[in-house]
């Protein structure tokens, strides 16, 4: 069912797309744990491919657009769509690492960010805003409130910390495809754009800056950074509106 060009899940559609998030958050949470000094971000890659095999899945990002990589792996200033390479980690560093998940035909998408030994107060306090951020975000996915409802919570809670939203960045619906209607910004006014219902999944997710908002293009055409060289964050669950609470598809989380 479609709303507005927004595709409506079944709850048999939910449980289908939850499978592709169990599988998503095991291999998310693994490969946070594998982040240490001295790991390149291409064994990362080579470890989450070779585990969403493993269950009977695919992928996402790998040949989409012509994506090499598994996984995202962006490191520091870099926001998203980091290609996994031989860089090696270092202490001190700040690892986003975004997976996606195909099961039997859909799609689960959700990132985290990692420290690496000791970060710095400041980088530990942009982790910990953009993923209350999230959470603040995961909050207002219930019937009956607007789209910017999300994104005006993902603002007001970076914000209120000193940071920034990345504002060219935005999420995105999700399902069968990667990407569907609509798309998430994580800025605005509240009491905007679609009224939410259930059966509506998004990918969330804040991208913030302990600097400026701006961002620039890296030479591989994939690669984005903050565009000051400040650190930056990125935090992702898929969810669905219900009837009850939200439904995290990929709860990383737990």
């Amino acid at each position: 069912m479609y709303r507005g060009g927004i595709v409506l899940k079944t709850t048999e559609q939910l449980d289908a797309m939850d499978r592709a998030g169990q599988i998503h958050a095991r291999c998310l949470k693994m490969l946070a744990a594998n982040c240490r000094p001295g790991v390149t971000t291409a064994e990362l890659d080579e470890t989450a491919e070779r585990f969403i095999r493993s269950q009977g899945a695919t992928p996402t990002f790998k040949g989409y657009r012509g994506f090499p990589g598994s996984i995202c792996a962006s490191p520091n200033a870099m926001v998203v769509h980091g290609i996994p390479d031989d860089t090696a980690l270092e202490r001190g560093d700040v690892l986003s690492i975004d997976v996606g998940v195909t099961k039997d035909g859909w799609v689960a998408d959700g990132a985290i960010t990692v420290p690496i030994g000791e970060v710095s107060p400041d980088d530990r306090r942009l982790l910990a805003t953009t993923e209350a951020s999230l959470h603040a975000a995961v909050e207002q996915m219930r019937p009956g409130n607007h789209l910017s409802d999300v994104s005006h919570a993902v603002q007001t809670t970076v914000e209120s910390d000193g940071f920034e939203v990345i504002r060219a960045l935005v999420g995105h619906g999700i399902g069968r495809d990667m990407h569907e209607d609509p798309q998430v910004p994580n800025f605005g006014p509240a009491g905007r754009g679609p009224e939410l219902e259930p059966g509506m999944v998004l990918a969330i997710e804040p991208m913030t800056a302990i600097g400026t908002h701006q961002i620039v293009s890296g030479d591989d055409g994939w690669a984005v950074y903050s565009a000051d060289g400040s650190m930056t964050a990125h935090f992702e669950f898929t969810v669905a509106v219900t009837e009850d609470e939200p439904r995290i598809i990929t709860p990383w989380h737990l």
